[in-house]
């Protein structure tokens, strides 16, 4: 028999298309319709639906960039299609492949209760089923002109200021319509036959059994009168929609979705109204199918609804507790997990798990990140520690070099914790439930023979829009299907828990989970990250000194401003925001949010500092880093060391040498270092004939993902900075200013060598202007290491410094966090920072068989998409290089550079809250509870690799201590006891604990926190 399944495709796409999909609306009466365009930003929903229309038709213009129109459309049923179905068919210009990126809509009734929202793929409004004739119908559309940001065009439309005012879209199709739901679910039928049809060539059998029932169906149908046989046709093609799968087919959990970015081509402000178009559509679906179950993840976008959408937010409640719309994850954003401090990796689970409690009596115990670039190897233990134990994502699908072995595993962190991982084999977390990505999800899943099931997130996403009836049809089709994996709705946790039963020894895979792409969000938009990395610090700072102010002195502790500051942080840690990868309007307004935290910030710590007695002069500093800095201890105050002085003396040749007994620096004329001899071990740093402190640019112009990706090609081309406009010492002081200028740029360098210190402190301006460049700081090292160390949360992990495979080979950009350590035995070398995250790190050897090491940290970009002025403006980066340093010392310098002890000073000292007898033991958080009883938290982790015991003693009185996960709630874990007025803490590698110290004292009345109100009562 020949294979005639390529004519049949042929005319059943033809016949779909002209024929038969327009008759799914047979009938139609234009909608009269009028307009009102708001004047600036959206206005609240009954100024909108109050204000005056201008009548307007189909062919009309409208919409500015980043405008709110308000439109009417009004309208009677005829008395004639009484008994039949009728919809609204609202076009207000979509196109229909770019849902979710374009113009959006909200539809409500007069009465102002959300209706469902509009987008291409979903026009239509439920009017009447079935109508009496006669109806009334006015609805009102509250719409978005969202502009279509060109993909790797440069544009002005990413930033309202600079977007313009000229209409972006024009009406379409407004009208009553008669729906045939006999032809709409021919249409599905057809489509899911002949999607499997053109997926099975395994089973040809199978194969001409469906190409002879489309033949049959189509040979039904009279094309002159669809409507009048799609029955006939329909009943063609029962034989072959009735065949059940096989018993052994793949079973996949389909879960209602619509992946909503935070930001990213749109703003913040408009993401409100995108969480909200969503739910409102999805609560309406649910209404319509019972089977259904959706999912939405990102605690602050139900947030977003709650506080300015209160009428969709209610929609959303009573499906949540009718347990059909599904709160995930567990999380307050979907938040990049690369470059989030410990805290604020922890922080994300706080807030996101106490809302879903709080608001629906939820628990997650899986965490949802479906689209976060790479996993840092700190996470599987966060996870845990937020009562949760499972993790999805699908993002790995896209890495460039390398295919992930699993789909279905046990994810290990840095400190051994294992975590149930599964990555959809779909391989999208947009599935729209056509046949080839159904195929695909069966087809590519890993663990064939040894697991049955993946999860497939259903739904358009990005931009948002969810499930659309058409996919639920089509599931339902597909839930027990000759030739088609099985497909069931399910929520997360059901498939989930039903994965790991059936799985029961998953493979391991050790370490992060890094993805080969997007390895430039590590460095784009510089002033974002140092936003992010300040506020970490200054919110850690404000919590540790406002206990200690309500301890010591009984101030009022700001448990609603820091409750709220947080939430701010977080939010700006969503995986389109931090990394870099958003329009400029986001960047703009990222920039005054984390100036404004650090204000709030600021006055937070200094009027705790005054309560202690900060206010007076005196010889004392505040110390907020986890370790002693010189004889202050750590979370106190006391008096400041000082140490030998430093000699500059200039070279022969040019340049100046830099001398404090411990370090010995010599920087040449070109400002260049090129010595730095560490004096106790007589060990000089760099390699022969080398020089740090280089500034180096390379073109950077990868193939796509402008703002995302760096691809390894841009080592081709590199220029070496090291032309000088001037360098000199700094009169009475051991500073060494350097300018140079570059391009459209200039750098402005001040090396120093501080009294009694081991090491070298870089401080680096850059005013930048340059386009589609790499700027680097290179620092080769006279060292022979195999691997070395990067701080990720609550640990470090180690990477490869060679490219044995393809997978080491593939990690030429990387993450960390406040160092990097590089070690042979007996001696090693640290480079921290204040604000950089992305780094590379090559290893050569030289003819004299020594090996050459040299890390670069990365420091600016310039892409021109998203946002084609990225990273243009002032920049300061701070970086210390410390020869001789082991692990601990590269983990006391990385706090020391971001919580530098410069407050004011005081005339008494002040006493810490808690001493730890062993450095290895980090403190990450010293609070009050958040539930204002006025009990002490203390979060430590251990931070050399190796296990640790240590000694804290409280200084204040407590009744009890409770071993707890990050929500505060006593879990049974033993990893302490009580040892006289102390706690004694024996820690495993990496280990976080979190401790609550009971205390006596009852709260001061009217001093009541609500955490998921973010207000106190």
């Amino acid at each position: 028999m020949h294979d005639d399944r390529r004519l049949i495709e042929s005319r059943l796409g033809r016949v779909l298309s002209e024929r038969i999909a327009p008759a799914i609306y047979p009938e139609s009466v234009p909608l009269t319709a009028g307009i009102w365009v708001a004047p600036d930003e959206p206005v609240p929903v009954a100024e909108g639906l109050a204000a005056p229309r201008t009548p307007v038709g189909p062919g009309a213009q409208w919409g500015a960039p980043w405008g709110t129109s308000w439109l009417t459309v009004e309208g009677t049923v005829p008395t004639e299609w009484a008994g039949k179905t009728v919809e609204a068919i609202i076009d207000i210009g979509f196109d229909p492949n770019m849902t979710g990126f374009q113009c959006e809509g909200l539809v409500y009734r007069p009465d102002g209760s959300p209706v469902k929202g509009l987008h291409p793929r979903s026009q239509w409004v439920r009017v009447a089923a079935p109508a009496v004739g006669g109806e009334q119908v006015l609805l009102h559309v509250e719409a978005a002109s969202n502009p279509v940001i060109p993909f790797f065009a440069p544009t002005a439309l990413g930033d309202k200021l600079t977007a313009g005012s000229d209409p972006q879209y024009r009406l379409g199709r407004m009208d009553l319509v008669v729906f045939d739901e006999e032809v709409w679910q021919l249409v599905l039928d057809l489509e899911v036959l002949g999607e499997l049809m053109h997926e099975m060539p395994e089973d040809p059998a199978r194969r001409y059994d469906i190409v002879r029932a489309i033949e049959r169906a189509l040979d039904a149908i009279d094309l002159q009168n669809v409507n009048a046989t799609a029955a006939a046709a329909r009943a063609c093609l029962v034989e072959v929609l009735a065949k059940p799968a096989i018993p052994s087919a793949h079973t996949i959990s389909a879960v209602g979705h619509a992946h909503i970015d935070s930001a990213w081509l749109w703003p913040l402000r408009e993401t409100v109204r995108k969480v909200a178009r969503t739910t409102a559509n999805m609560a309406a679906l649910l209404a319509e199918e019972s089977e259904f179950v959706f999912t939405m993840s990102q605690a602050a976008q139900y947030d977003f609804i709650k506080q300015h959408r209160p009428e969709v937010y209610a929609k959303v409640k009573a499906a949540v507790a009718a347990g059909r719309f599904v709160p995930a994850g567990g999380m307050w954003v979907e938040a990049d997990t690369n470059m989030p401090g410990s805290e604020a990796m922890a922080r994300q689970f706080v807030h996101g798990k106490r809302f879903f409690l709080a608001e629906f009596g939820v628990e997650n115990e899986e965490a949802w990140l479906p689209d976060t670039f790479g996993f840092a190897a700190g996470l599987p233990q966060i996870i845990k520690a937020a009562g949760s134990k499972w993790l999805l994502t699908q993002k790995i699908s896209w890495s460039q070099i390398n295919q992930f072995p699993h789909h279905t595993f046990l994810w290990e962190g840095v400190d051994g914790t294992r975590i149930f991982t599964h990555f959809p084999p779909v391989d999208t977390y947009n599935c729209s439930m056509q046949g080839r990505e159904i195929a695909h999800a069966a087809r590519n899943f890993k663990e064939k023979g040894r697991a049955s099931m993946s999860l497939a997130p259903t739904g358009y996403g990005d931009g948002g829009g969810g499930t659309t009836r058409e996919m639920v049809a089509k599931a339902a089709r597909m839930k027990n299907l000759e030739g088609s994996p099985k497909v069931v709705w399910d929520k997360p946790a059901d498939f989930f828990a039903k994965a790991e039963a059936e799985y029961e020894n998953p493979p391991v895979w050790v370490g992060e989970l890094y993805l080969e792409l997007h390895r430039a969000t590590l460095t784009s938009q510089a002033k974002t990250k140092q936003g992010n990395r300040r506020s970490e610090h200054l919110l850690r700072e404000a919590e540790l000194w406002a206990a200690t102010a309500a301890v010591r002195k009984g101030v009022e502790y700001p448990y609603a401003a820091l409750d709220r500051i947080w939430k701010t942080v977080l939010l700006n840690q969503f995986h389109d925001i931090l990394p870099g990868s958003s329009i400029a309007w986001v960047y703009r307004e990222a920039e005054q949010t984390y100036a404004e935290v650090a204000r709030e910030l600021t006055a937070i710590i200094e009027r705790s500092q005054w309560a202690l007695g900060g206010e007076q002069e005196g010889p004392n500093v505040f110390n907020p880093a986890p370790h002693t800095w010189r004889s202050v201890p750590a979370g106190a105050a006391g008096p400041e060391d000082s140490g030998d002085p430093c000699s500059v003396t200039e070279r022969t040749d040019g340049g100046f040498v830099l001398d404090n007994g411990l370090l010995r620096v010599e920087v040449d004329a070109r400002g260049l270092v090129v010595s730095l001899f560490e004096v106790e071990q007589q060990r000089e740093t760099l390699p022969p004939g080398s020089t740090a402190n280089l500034l180096q640019l390379h073109p950077d112009l990868p193939n796509s993902w402008d703002a995302w990706d760096v691809d390894i090609f841009y080592r081709n081309r590199v220029t070496d900075l090291v032309e000088v406009d001037s360098i000199a010492a700094e009169p009475d002081s051991s500073r060494i200013r350097i300018r140079r200028s570059f391009g459209s740029s200039t750098v402005e360098q001040t090396l120093t060598l501080r009294s009694g210190a081991h090491s070298l402190d870089i401080d680096t301006t850059v005013d930048w202007h340059e386009t589609e460049k790499f700027l680097k700081l290179a620092f080769p090292l006279d060292i022979h290491a195999d691997r070395y160390a990067s701080e990720t949360q609550f640990g470090h992990l180690y990477r490869p410094t060679h490219t044995n495979t393809s997978w080491e080979y593939a990690k030429f950009e990387a993450c960390n966090h406040r160092f990097v350590h590089f070690a042979e035995p007996g001696w090693g070398v640290a480079l921290v920072n204040d604000s950089t995250y992305g780094h590379d790190v090559t290893r050569t050897i030289r003819p004299d068989g020594g090996t050459t090491t040299t890390v670069r940290a990365s420091l600016l970009r310039a892409p021109r998409f998203p946002d084609p002025q990225t990273d243009h403006g002032a920049h300061h980066f701070r970086h210390s290089l410390i020869p001789g340093a082991t692990i601990g010392d590269a983990v006391r310098a990385g706090y020391r550079i971001n919580l530098t002890p410069l407050r004011p000073g005081v005339a008494e000292p002040v006493a810490p809250l808690f001493t730890i007898d062993n450095d290895a033991i980090v403190t990450s958080a010293v609070k009050l509870a958040d539930d204002a009883t006025g009990d002490l938290i203390l979060r430590v982790y251990e931070s050399h690799g190796g296990r640790a015991s240590a000694l804290i003693t409280p200084d204040f009185d407590f009744t009890e201590f409770q071993v707890c996960d990050l929500l505060e709630r006593p879990i049974d874990d033993t990893p302490a006891i009580q040892e006289g007025t102390g706690v004694r803490l024996r820690l495993r590698s990496f280990q976080l604990v979190t401790l609550r110290f009971v205390r006596a004292s009852e709260p001061a009345a009217g001093e009541i926190y609500v955490a998921e109100e973010g207000s106190r009562e």
